[in-house]
């Protein structure tokens, strides 16, 4: 069920066991051929699977469609905000839920930029509330759900690292809005730049792809999409389901 959809004597009729599903995004520019607005495309039209398969037993709040896309403000079209305004939105929004008494919780994330900032968000409510131990607090993005979509389409290369705007980002939104996609003849592979060693090497998009994208997004079909939009809502609702089924007393 969606939060946005009821009123308040059946949101203080709810159980409190049940999961709450938050999902975050952000508008930051998709390269020449995807619209701002993909990761809240792709991550509401997940998070639309997965409530229709448990439309009574998880709650889904609006997609927080604001996040941290620093990394892509060279771009025109992007909207950000700081990190540390990030982190204590995202806390006083988990405050907000707990102080309702949910305590099952799950950011549900559609834009990388936005992961460290959530977990920590996640890490200081946990520290506030480190004596709860009826309070479940998790974060996940979907691009890193154990998905294997090359099951299904033989043609999708378990090899190719995921980027940026990229085939499987664009073949999801072959699916969701067609009419949105610009002419993938026009766009060409940029790959991923190598990290030196192993270390974590912080680069704005520009510094990887003029073009704004990572990837090669000429490889992307309608068909494909389906097929990960399929494989993610699935992972998701597995998720969901051990979020149903948690007991804080084993």
């Amino acid at each position: 069920m969606y939060f946005h959809d009821l009123k308040w004597p059946d949101v203080a009729a709810l159980s409190r066991d049940i999961p709450v599903l938050i999902p975050t995004a952000s508008l930051e520019q998709h390269g020449r051929h995807l619209p701002i607005g993909s990761a809240a495309m792709i991550t509401n039209e997940i998070v639309r699977r997965v409530e229709k398969q448990m439309p009574h037993t998880i709650l889904v709040l609006p997609l927080l469609w604001l996040g941290n896309a620093q990394s892509h403000s060279d771009f025109p079209g992007t909207l950000s905000t700081a990190p540390r305004l990030y982190v204590d939105l995202l806390s006083s929004l988990l405050e907000n839920l707990i102080g309702q008494q949910f305590h099952r919780l799950l950011i549900f994330n559609g834009s990388s930029g936005n992961d460290p900032y959530a977990r920590q968000a996640i890490a200081d409510t946990k520290e506030k509330h480190r004596d709860r131990r009826d309070l479940l607090l998790l974060h996940a993005s979907y691009d890193d759900l154990p998905v294997r979509p090359w099951d299904t389409v033989q043609s999708i290369n378990p090899k190719t690292p995921r980027g940026h705007a990229c085939e499987w980002q664009t073949s999801m939104l072959m699916r969701i809005a067609p009419d949105q996609v610009g002419d993938l003849k026009q766009t060409e592979a940029v790959s991923l730049k190598p990290s030196l060693g192993p270390s974590v090497q912080v680069l704005t998009m520009r510094e990887q792809s003029e073009a704004g994208h990572i990837g090669d997004p000429r490889q992307a079909s309608a068909v494909k999409g389906e097929v990960l939009l399929q494989a993610y809502t699935s992972e998701a609702v597995a998720l969901l389901e051990q979020l149903l089924a948690w007991n804080n007393t084993k």
